[in-house]
């Protein structure tokens, strides 16, 4: 009875050793394979990002332990390590060396032999003391060495006060819901970046935008961590961030209603737009068939002249030929096809010069049927345009444009302004024989 008692006193002494280690003094130690292992030396350190890094050695084995913050978790939030399937989490681990240097790492998944689910293990830290720079917490975890099948677990974990050496404990340091809020707001810019209420999907935008938020969920998965692998889910749906074909055939066809219902005025914008989705249609969908890249050949973008007059609309007599046959697309008859001519009716005004309206296309000042750029007599009054020049009555219209050149409100085709009706004043009566004529003189 006398020994039973004295082996109780011996073991409650160790006991009491082993929690006055434990609690009252700076440690790290924790049960490895069921076996006390107890570092000798151990220290913290804190990276210019505000990761923390716990290690702890007997001088011939390591543990060391990862985290992404410094920062005191709830017992119910630890850090947990090991659930970072293929793609592991380095900012947070658990790893151990032994005395041959081989690593066994919570980021190593277990050969499917041994387990075909990943082993979770948690770190929480349980204070932190500003005013000496320590930490305090618990760990446990089940770390495999590179093949899979060899494993070392601790359970029981604790470091007690163990003090930062390198680095500094951040004022503000960066918290899980600090990288979930950057996430949502990522998400919101890409999916804005193809909203239906948009007209066409930008390409570089959509790249950028998706970039951005798997970038933000790479970030959230170093932070908060990815147990059941819905942000790796949600990082691989999103591949590389390409535009979809879908998103590229809707342009498409988008660009090919617009360019179908386009005018002269805004031809060229058009075709252009057309020309660049039909481009990122075979970039992102391929074209198996050439059909697009036959569209593409097909389309004519082009104002030879460039006099704002789109090739497809330099077709006067509208028999397709626009390059072939320039007899029927002459509109002056100066021998120069309209497609090449800087001043389609020979007016003396350049087509790029002729009245346009607010929507880039051709105006009919005179209303006759023929739009200015066509017509010789632009204003109607029976000269020719190049034989009105300046702006005689100044009230800011060109005579070429003006019916009444000089403003008295009788209509230069009533004041005989070309008796002979060649289009050419020369004969214009001046009644007063003051060297002015009468549709000049007010």
């Amino acid at each position: 009875m006398k020994k039973r008692i004295l082996l109780s006193l011996v073991f409650l002494t160790i006991l009491s050793c082993g929690d006055e280690v434990q609690f009252n003094t700076p440690a790290f130690q924790g049960d490895r394979e069921n076996e006390l292992w107890r570092a000798k030396a151990f220290s913290a350190s804190i990276e210019a990002n505000g990761f923390l890094t716990i290690i702890g050695t007997n001088n011939i084995e390591t543990v060391t332990l990862r985290v992404p913050s410094v920062v005191e978790t709830p017992e119910n939030e630890p850090f947990v390590v090991g659930d970072g399937g293929d793609n592991p989490i380095e900012t947070m681990e658990a790893e151990y060396i032994d005395g041959f240097g081989t690593v066994y790492s919570t980021n190593n998944r277990p050969d499917e032999d041994v387990s075909i689910y990943p082993e979770l293990g948690k770190i929480w830290i349980d204070e932190i003391d500003l005013t000496r720079g320590t930490f305090t917490g618990r760990f446990q975890f089940l770390a495999f060495d590179a093949s899979g099948l060899n494993s070392v677990g601790y359970t029981n974990g604790i470091f007690f006060k163990v003090p930062l050496v390198s680095g500094e404990i951040p004022a503000n340091p960066i918290l899980c819901d600090d990288v979930e809020t950057a996430s949502n707001t990522a998400l919101i810019a890409y999916e804005a970046t193809f909203d239906s209420s948009i007209e066409f999907v930008s390409s570089t935008e959509f790249e950028s935008a998706c970039n951005a938020f798997v970038a933000a969920l790479n970030t959230q998965r170093d932070y908060c961590g990815d147990v059941d692998g819905s942000i790796q889910d949600i990082i691989d749906t999103l591949g590389n961030c390409i535009l979809t074909c879908e998103h590229a055939t809707a342009n498409r066809v988008e660009a090919e209603l617009q360019y179908n219902a386009a005018t002269i005025g805004n031809y060229a914008e058009k075709c252009a737009q057309y020309l660049l989705y039909l481009q990122e249609q075979i970039q992102f969908c391929g074209d198996e068939d050439g059909s697009i890249q036959t569209d593409i050949d097909n389309l004519n973008c082009l104002d030879t002249d460039s006099d704002g007059i789109p090739d497809v609309f330099e077709d006067f007599d509208g028999d397709g030929l626009i390059y072939d046959d320039t007899s029927g697309d002459d509109s002056d008859g100066d021998g120069i096809a309209n497609y090449l001519d800087a001043d389609d009716d020979g007016d003396g005004i350049p087509t790029a010069d002729e009245a346009i309206d607010a929507n880039g296309n051709p105006v009919d000042t005179d209303g006759d049927g023929d739009v200015d750029y066509l017509d010789n007599d632009d204003d109607g009054d029976g000269l020719f345009s190049n034989f009105e020049t300046g702006d005689t009555d100044g009230d800011g219209v060109d005579d070429y444009l003006d019916n009444d050149d000089d403003g008295d409100t009788i209509l230069t085709i009533d004041e005989n302004a070309d008796p002979n009706i060649d289009g050419d004043p020369a004969d214009a009566v001046d009644a007063d024989a003051n060297g002015v004529p009468d549709y000049l003189q007010a």
